[in-house]
């Protein structure tokens, strides 16, 4: 199983928490960082937007990729929400172990 990091942005701490808590209970992600409020410029339907949102950096397996985007989409506030998955490459041999644990199903 690939790890993979997944970038993902909230308007807000509260729902950056409550995203990160629904996607580690359902082990869709191992662990997720919420890093501070960040300014964010991009263009939105014609419009340059400027915008504070919160970080997430989600911990998680490539084959639990589709089942994450599935809970962000249907979790998150916005039309359209950031889900940017990146492969990693090389990692602690023993933390990596640790994330694909955490993202097994039970059973």
């Amino acid at each position: 199983m690939d790890v993979i990091l997944v970038f993902c942005t909230c308007p807000d701490d509260d729902t950056a928490q409550a995203l990160a808590q629904h996607l580690v209970e359902r082990r869709l992600a191992a662990c997720v960082n919420l890093l501070p409020p960040m300014r964010s410029v991009y263009r939105w339907q014609g419009q340059i937007e400027q915008a504070q949102e919160v970080q997430l950096l989600i911990k998680t397996c490539g084959d639990r990729l589709q089942a994450l985007s599935a809970a962000i989409t249907e979790q998150h506030p916005y039309d359209v929400p950031e889900i940017l998955a990146v492969s990693a490459s090389a990692g602690l041999p023993p933390y990596l172990d640790w994330i694909r644990a955490q993202t097994r199903e039970e059973t």
